[in-house]
């Protein structure tokens, strides 16, 4: 490792780790990064632009970094990761990408979890303002929770050899976090990037949790999480980012930040070349140029952009060997990939009045403080001309900012800003400051207020990148100015500056400051481009959690699951149900197996698994006042034993689901709801319950799951169900339709209802899930002799289609009345009052022209119309605009009718009955005959057997 000194930073120099990068082996330590690694051997380029193809190296340390985005192989294949944030592991496999990567076409193997977190104070950022911050509201008692993206605290302190009040930093920085650690209520959490801020203090952070263990990672631990976290106040102490300076060909490897590559030096001991040239705006970079002189690096020259250089660092400077000219600038850069050379000139000159040879050029063009967040908050920015960047306006009542991201760089003052912000965020939580919080003292002689702000470099427009991921230049800010735009926003978008992984933290105020002066506008003037989540980018995976794979929509089956799977059944998705479609024979297509199927149940006995229907047991004094409320017909007049038949509405008057109500006791109903829309009617329950009538005495609770139900139907279902329930009296006098009696059934406690979806002679009968397949099996055993026949969900359609039993969601659509459906009966017309009630009355549902359900029998008996199909009135299709009478809703061959059949939503379709109307099914016009919507067994004979 040719770069690497000697001694210092904060790596483990006795532990070697191996890794490979573009298929070349090299070692690092632990506490690299991919980047420190890299730059410890000489390597600076990590691959190419995205548009043009150039070679592009490492800007920067952190985060903010625009070029050296990976794509790591092993231990998983993952794209888009910055080398400068890529902890090193033992193993580690990455290759640099040509400005985009690849996904993985195998599902990732590691975990992803999601934690809430509730605090009183919220400190983002553990620099030391961060620290004074949070220490200061947790010696209060404020529950604080501190985050940092760093693996270790300290910010702008990390590695740094600085003496704070004659203490090293290091040893200030461990004692505040050890106080932290040690004191109830706090949490801090490293390798923690707070991403996306929202109202009401509500903070989206995501921690990297295994991902520098690499293949060490426990299999167990998830390996990012993504923390909720919930705050009263917040501090901001999220620091500032470096900028660069757009000159010809700065996008070169080995052109770098010049606080980054103090940063490499300091913290991971890693020099970023052998000879240097420097160009600055302001101090900072002087104590970069500095410490690196004094670790080995030849400081070829310093280049000051202001007319006069500080005389301190230039003293200082001077003792060193290092050459300072003042009022010049970087007007060019000379390498094949690499650069190899600076071409510098005064400020107001064009052409060069030298060259200068060296392997690296640190920029350093002033500082943006970080203010993502604080605007995301809803924070009104402000313009700061002496620092030339963008910083937060007003304080907001729950949100404080501190340290360097207001625009403050000198570490004594932001120390105590953050000490401030620390006190008034508790005060403001309701706790009482505790002790003062030593502050830390430092005589750092490098400060960046008093900076030339400079955007550009004139010169070569074309070569002069401000946004190095998009590849996008001053030329391409000019042109944009050029073609009348005026707006950052529209500016950002015509360029596609700031849209990259890094969302411009390096190029965007660049970009504005190019534009205001192309416009001839004050900064201040202009709105700064909107800041929104995430900060920085968080994976699909995290954001998934562990809702993924099945947990993502969870499969649901039926404790009789096994049995269908056993014997050949075909499933479709129901909601998140499995249920069986239809049991195939061999040689049997779908209509094949449905035919017998429906032929079988008419004619014999059929048995399906019902499990799935939604059920909702609801208790308690005025339950049946509640569900009065919420159905069109009464249920508080129910009989305890008895079942009724219901439809419920929206505040609309529209359809949203229908079932059945059984009085299970006085103050006990037991509600059952369509398979997809159980869910969706507890839901809609418990926003009644919350939000209209708290005052009702009603508890609703699913019980879906706990109970298995078996419809049993046809014929002979009486006595398939004398056979297994010998102490049930199954006549029709003894057991009456919509009635329900307890028993058991094949020795187990059973409930069974005289309920019937097919018109039918049938039963439900329910069972706790336990028992299920028991049950059904045994079931099927009686029914043997009769040649009972499983049948699933298609058969069932048939079955009610043929009876004119809509489907909620099928035979409606949201547009639909229980009226259009034919169910007025369905309708109480002496309740006062119920949800929907009102919409009756309106002049739209009154129509006479409305979509009615009715029935379709094509004149050719053979033709299936497809579902969806379109329904029009003459035989000939006239010019568009065509008007459309409906649409069929259901459509099926029939066993029972001998024919194909079709249910439809027809306008004003009760009194087209007899009429011909016509479908189009491609190219024809298939002529049908509206009827009523019950085409089979209308006079329901054969409901009692």
């Amino acid at each position: 490792m040719t770069f690497r000194t000697p001694n210092g930073g904060s790596i483990d120099r006795n532990t070697l780790l191996h890794f490979t990068f573009n298929g070349l082996p090299y070692t690092g330590h632990p506490g690299d990064t991919l980047a420190s690694a890299l730059l410890a051997h000489g390597v600076h380029e990590i691959g190419s632009s995205v548009k043009l193809g150039r070679p592009r190296g490492i800007v920067a340390a952190g985060s903010e970094d625009p070029t050296s985005l990976v794509q790591v192989e092993a231990p998983f294949s993952e794209p888009m990761l910055l080398a400068t944030t890529v902890e090193l592991y033992d193993g580690l496999v990455a290759r640099g990408l040509a400005g985009q990567g690849r996904l993985s076409p195998e599902p990732d193997p590691a975990r992803y979890d999601a934690k809430h977190e509730h605090c009183d104070v919220l400190v983002v950022g553990a620099g030391p303002a961060g620290l004074v911050a949070a220490l200061t509201a947790a010696r209060s008692g404020a529950r604080v929770v501190l985050v940092d993206e760093q693996n270790q605290a300290g910010g702008a302190l990390l590695g740094v050899d600085e003496y704070l009040d004659d203490r090293p930093s290091a040893e200030w920085v461990a004692d505040v976090v050890a106080e932290l650690r040690s004191t109830p209520g706090v949490l801090v959490l490293e390798r923690t990037t707070a991403f996306g801020m929202y109202q009401d203090g509500f903070v989206l952070a995501l921690q990297k949790r295994t991902d520098h263990l690499g293949f060490a990672a426990p299999a167990a631990l998830a390996r990012q999480r993504v923390w909720r976290i919930r705050t009263r106040q917040t501090v901001l102490a999220t620091g500032a980012h470096e900028r660069p300076v757009a000159f010809a060909d700065n996008d070169r490897p080995g052109i770098m930040l010049a606080s980054s590559a103090r940063t490499f030096l300091h913290r991971y001991g890693v020099l970023p070349g052998s000879r240097a040239v420097v160009f600055t705006t302001n101090d900072s970079a002087y104590c970069a140029a500095i410490d690196l002189a004094e670790s080995g690096v030849d400081i070829a020259l310093i280049a000051d952009a202001r007319p006069e250089t500080p005389v301190r660092l230039a003293e200082e400077c001077s003792a060193r060997g290092i050459e300072v000219r003042a009022g010049h600038v970087v007007v060019g850069t000379e390498g094949e990939g690499r650069v190899t050379g600076v071409r510098i000139a005064p400020l107001a000159v064009t052409s060069p009045d030298v060259t200068v040879a060296c392997d690296t050029v640190l920029v350093s063009g002033g500082w943006n403080p970080v203010v993502s967040l604080f605007s995301q908050a809803r924070g009104a920015l402000r313009y700061d001309a002496e620092l030339g960047a963008f910083v937060p306006g007003e304080e907001l009542a729950t949100v404080r900012v501190a340290g360097s991201a207001t625009g403050e760089l000198d570490l004594g003052a932001c120390a105590r800003q953050g000490r401030d912000a620390g006190a008034r965020a508790a005060a403001a939580a309701g706790f009482t400051p505790g002790g003062q919080v030593p502050l830390p003292v430092s005589d750092s002689r490098c400060t960046a207020r008093s900076g030339l702000v400079l955007w550009r470099v004139p010169g070569n427009e074309d070569a002069s990148f401000v946004d190095l991921q998009r590849d996008s230049t001053v030329a391409d800010v000019l042109r944009a100015t050029g073609a009348g735009l005026r707006s950052l926003e529209h500016v950002k978008r015509y360029t596609t500056i700031g849209t990259a992984h890094d969302q411009g933290k390096t190029s965007g105020m660049i970009a504005a400051g190019i534009v205001a002066e192309e416009l001839g506008v004050e900064l201040a003037e202009q709105r700064p481009t909107t800041f929104r989540p995430p900060f920085t980018s968080v994976s699909f995976a995290a954001l998934a959690g562990r809702d993924r794979g099945e947990l993502h929509d969870p499969v649901r089956v039926t404790s009789i699951h096994p049995w269908h799977v056993a014997h050949g059944a075909l499933f479709e998705d129901v909601g998140q149900w499995k249920r069986p479609w239809y049991y195939p024979r061999d040689g049997e297509d779908l209509h094949t197996a449905v035919l017998r199927e429906c032929k079988a149940t008419r004619e014999s006995v059929g048995m399906m698994d019902g499990s799935t229907l939604g059920k909702i047991d609801v208790q308690g004094r005025d339950a049946g006042k509640f569900l009065d409320m919420l159905y069109t017909n009464m249920m508080s007049t129910l009989k305890v034993g008895r079942i009724r038949y219901g439809v419920m509405c929206g505040v609309d008057g529209m359809v949203i689901d229908d079932g059945t109500v059984i009085r299970v006791g006085e103050e006990r109903y037991l509600v059952t709801t369509t398979t997809g829309n159980a869910a969706r009617i507890l839901d809609w329950m418990e926003e009644w319950l919350q939000t209209e009538w708290p005052h009702l005495d009603v508890h609703c609770t699913s019980v879906t799951e706990h109970w298995a139900t078996i419809p049993l139907v046809g014929p002979r279902s009486r006595d398939v169900l004398a056979a297994v329930a010998p102490s049930l009296d199954v006549s029709t006098e003894a057991f009456e339709f919509m009635t329900w009696r307890d028993t058991e059934v094949a020795g187990v406690p059973a409930r069974v209802c005289r309920i019937s979806f097919s018109g039918e002679l049938a039963y439900e009968i329910n069972v706790t899930a336990w028992h299920g397949i028991a049950v059904w099996e045994a079931l099927m055993a009686a029914g043997e002799q009769y040649g009972i026949t499983p049948y699933g969900t298609e058969t069932m359609h048939v079955l009610r289609a043929e009876k004119g039993y809509p489907i909620i969601g099928q035979e409606t659509d949201a547009t639909v009345t229980p009226q259009d459906l034919g169910m007025s009966w369905a309708v109480s017309k002496k309740k006062p009052d119920f949800i929907g009630k009102r919409s009756f009355a309106r002049a739209e549902n009154n129509r006479t022209d409305r979509k009615q359900l009715v029935g379709l029998l094509p004149v050719d008996p053979a033709v299936l119309l497809p579902e969806g199909s379109q329904i029009v009135e003459t035989d000939r299709l006239p010019e568009p605009p065509v008007r459309m009478l409906g649409h069929v809703t259901s459509s099926y061959p029939s066993a029972a009718l001998g024919r194909t059949f079709a249910l439809a939503l027809v306008r004003s379709g009760h009194e087209r009955i007899g009429e011909t109307l016509y479908v189009p099914v491609e190219d024809s016009l298939v002529p049908v005959t509206v009827t009523e919507s019950v085409l089979y067994d209308k006079e329901g004979a054969r409901r009692d057997g």
